[in-house]
């Protein structure tokens, strides 16, 4: 890309009118304002950009202060960090004032405001993320983080040991970021770094290490970063179970055949690191599963257990309420066998025929209220799906009729 045309991406960022309002009234005389972090990132690579965060001079209640008497409404959403949030109509950013480091854990900081923006980038994590542009649309790159962006390398700032140890999170987000802007390469300082200090992921919440991992399945490059990772058993050490990139590998190479279809991210998830209910019962732990997410995994190794014992008709009757179930079944039995061949029955499997009847059907034809009705509808439901799962409400009630007259005969 040339200097023009970055120079044209960037101001196009600024023009936004929100955004270019907002940055007229955060930048008083005395006080300097800029665009931050993943949104001149994006903006460079041509990619959308969701998120608009600001960094200023100005302290938070100055801030809020100024906002408000130009109409914008301020939430006070981190100010005990320096960090604001202003939104007006739809629009929504977030403006944090300068810091300093004081002390650092691993986990946690103490800081004071400052007043330096090459001191405020200095304190973040990789080259690419340390950007700001001011308001007459100058990019600020103290650490060739364009350059670093050009050659998709994810890059610590200054000395990676450093960086780590003021927040052992960085080890997973270097992971991650490796994933959606390395193109799947670790840099090897940062990669070594990130080992030397894998004691400290200990230190962090697993919440926080869940975040991150659901992340990092969705990279475009997941498969790649997590190869290399697991050879030195840094994803089994994350999940706490013992973790699969082949599986992933192979989940993420049929995953262009799948259709339109989306492919929930737990789903990705579970191809890493759910192989039978045990691990669901250890990822609970470790990956703070929530209920739901928790039923849906057992669910979902039941359902592919069935079709390997049942086949294609254990899947068709789910039903449309559980289309999603036996659709993800299907493709985790097909990255197993590595059989494209199977993803051919998706649409049926994301469509099933419908089951029209219900036990109202059953009682009306004779059937006493109780266990037998049922055992009547189960019955059907089988004889249905051995002559091929026909539409029609009639057909579906002659079968009930023959399955309640077989009963009596008995």
């Amino acid at each position: 890309m040339s200097p023009r045309d970055l120079h044209a991406r960037l101001v196009a960022l600024a023009s936004e009118p929100h955004l270019s309002d907002l940055m007229a009234l955060l930048n008083p005389a005395g006080e300097e304002t800029r665009i931050v972090g993943g949104a001149i990132r994006n903006t460079i690579l041509g990619e959308k950009t969701n998120d608009i965060d600001l960094s200023t001079t100005l302290l938070p209640d100055a801030v809020l202060r100024l906002a408000q008497a130009a109409g914008w409404h301020g939430v006070p959403t981190g100010i005990e960090h320096g960090t604001v949030t202003l939104i007006r109509d739809i629009h929504a950013f977030e403006v944090t004032t300068l810091r300093e480091d004081i002390e650092t854990d691993g986990r946690h900081a103490k800081v004071r405001f400052g007043r330096d923006f090459r001191a405020d980038a200095a304190r973040r994590d990789f080259t690419i993320n340390a950007l700001s542009l001011d308001r007459d649309h100058k990019l600020h790159d103290y650490f060739e983080g364009v350059h670093d962006l050009r050659l998709h390398k994810v890059r610590f700032i200054g000395r990676a040991d450093q960086r780590l140890r003021e927040d052992y999170l960085r080890g997973l987000r270097f992971l991650r970021f490796s994933a959606e802007y390395g193109r799947g390469r670790l840099d090897s300082l940062g990669l070594a770094a990130v080992l030397n200090h894998r004691g400290g992921f200990v230190e962090l919440s697993r919440e926080r290490i869940r975040a991150e991992m659901m992340k990092l399945v969705d990279a475009r490059h997941a498969a790649e970063v997590i190869k290399k990772a697991e050879e030195f058993g840094l994803i089994t050490q994350l999940l706490g179970v013992p973790a699969d990139p082949a599986a992933f590998a192979a989940r993420i190479a049929l995953e262009g055949r799948f259709g339109e279809m989306r492919v929930p991210r737990l789903a990705r998830f579970a191809a890493l690191g759910v192989h039978d209910d045990r691990n669901i019962a250890y990822l609970r732990e470790s990956m703070r599963l929530t209920n739901a997410e928790e039923r849906w995994l057992h669910r979902i190794i039941d359902v592919q257990y069935r079709f390997r014992r049942d086949g294609l008709a254990s899947l068709l009757l789910l039903g449309p309420e559980e289309a999603e179930i036996g659709v993800e079944a299907l493709r985790r039995e097909a990255s197993a066998r590595g059989s494209v061949s199977l993803l051919l029955d998706i649409d049926r499997v994301a469509n099933p025929p419908v089951f029209h009847l219900s036990g109202k059907d059953a009682l009306a034809l004779g059937v006493v209220a109780g266990p037998a009705v049922g055992q009547a509808l189960e019955a059907t439901r089988t004889t249905w799906a051995r002559e091929g799962f026909p539409p029609g409400y009639a057909d579906q009630h002659a079968i009930l009729a023959g399955v309640i007259r077989r009963m009596r005969e008995r």
